[in-house]
């Protein structure tokens, strides 16, 4: 048996490796969806809705710092590395207590916009955004290096003990409250951070990056700030906003079709994981990149294809085995939801290839769209379904405007 696994690791290599790591951690997590949806029923599911989504907003704002320790843990090296590394890190955690204490300041207007029925779950859910931040960082310094192994351990030890920890508290007290998922994010948070080198934060380090990498840095962190903000936008939007508009029942229901349909989304994600370093590294070269691009939207383009014919062949049996028929009324519009997030998966695509080559328009575009997108739902939100078509409107536009882009930047280069 131990031949065996020996014979498998020495065949695939560290990316191969990760991809796997990805699938099992995005498996954990809809499983752990799913059995919130189940356990809780509509009504209460779109309380535990609005954490999911604070989390995903959370892990967006965060990957800002992942993304910027990523590449320019590819560009520098030696003293100028962990000059940049210390620095990073501070920022991070400064960042963290300054978001976390806005939301536990506010809570009790986050459960009144949202309709949510504890504010005590917003308290909890502040107090871990400084750890979350510190793990980005940690996890940008893994995903530069190229370190897959350690980074794929600190996704699943995020995603295990979240799963874990929350359905045994839901099991062991038979307490259905958003207060213990609050509390099962949290802790997840803690375990998110192995492994952790503890020797790369120098709090009372004066060592200081020079100015015009300071610069670069700057200029990136500013840019990527901003497309991670459209990611927000355009992934969390419609959820916060359907929770704000309709009754918690709809919410709920509405929070299941997002869950089933997003699956393309966070298959892209793992590619994009990929992506970023490696054009960073071919450029860094003198390479081509267009390659890269092109190998990952196919893969991407096969699997969204794939998964929209199988929505729109078997849409009630795949919401009565994910979510039971509580929620069988979302079965007309999963596989339109699903082409929504296709479109986006892989305008993303090219949004982070340009990001990587320090070109931003495209970053632009998209956040022109996200904004679209979400000016749409609030003018038109007469039905859920609505809702899902100003969706696939807003993103076949962002993709056709992206494809006319590459295609001009091609011909010129």
């Amino acid at each position: 048996m131990i031949t065996i696994v020996n014979n498998f690791r020495k065949r695939i290599s560290p990316e191969q490796l990760f991809m796997i790591s990805v699938l099992a951690v995005n498996g954990g997590n809809y499983l752990y969806n799913l059995i919130l949806g189940r356990l809780l029923g509509p009504a209460q599911f779109s309380d535990a809705a609005v954490l999911i989504t604070f989390l995903l907003v959370l892990s967006f704002v965060a990957m800002t710092f992942q993304l910027v320790t990523a590449k320019f843990s590819v560009l520098f090296e030696d003293q100028l590395f962990k000059s940049f590394i210390s620095k990073i890190y501070k920022n991070a955690l400064a960042i963290g207590l300054v978001m976390g204490a806005l939301i536990v300041s506010f809570s009790t207007q986050l459960q009144q916009l949202f309709n949510t029925s504890s504010s005590s779950m917003f308290v909890i859910f502040g107090c871990g955004v400084p750890l979350y931040f510190l793990m980005s960082v940690n996890r940008g310094v893994f995903q530069g290096k190229k370190a897959f192994k350690a980074l794929s351990i600190t996704y699943q030890f995020e995603m295990l003990s979240r799963l874990l920890f929350t359905l045994g508290l839901i099991f062991l007290f038979n307490i259905h409250s958003s207060v213990v998922i609050a509390i099962g994010i949290l802790i997840s948070f803690v375990f998110g951070l192995i492994p952790f080198k503890f020797k790369s934060i120098h709090f009372k380090s004066k060592s200081l990056v020079p100015l015009v990498e300071a610069k670069q840095v700057r200029h990136f962190f500013i840019l990527t700030a901003f497309y991670e903000l459209t990611q927000i936008i355009i992934n969390n939007s419609d959820i916060l906003l359907v929770k704000h508009y309709f009754e918690p029942y709809e919410a709920g229901l509405y929070a299941s079709l997002a869950l089933i349909g997003r699956i393309v989304y966070f298959i892209a994600w793992m590619f994009v994981m990929l992506l970023l370093p490696t054009v960073v590294q071919l450029k860094k070269e003198g390479k081509e990149t267009a390659s890269i691009l092109f190998k990952y939207i196919g893969y991407i383009a096969t699997i969204s294809i794939t998964i929209v014919l199988v929505c729109l062949s078997f849409p009630e049996t795949i919401i009565k085995l994910l979510f039971g028929q509580s929620y069988i009324a979302m079965a007309p519009l999963l596989w339109k939801y699903a082409i929504a997030t296709s479109m986006f998966a892989i305008s993303n695509i090219f949004a982070y290839y340009y990001l990587s080559l320090d070109k931003y328009l495209p970053v632009i575009i998209s956040g022109v769209f996200g904004m679209l997108q979400m000016l749409l739902v609030i003018f038109y939100h007469n039905s859920l379904e609505q809702v899902v078509y100003m969706q696939i409107l807003a993103m076949v536009l962002l993709l056709i405007i992206q494809l006319v882009f590459f295609r001009l930047d091609h011909k010129k280069a």
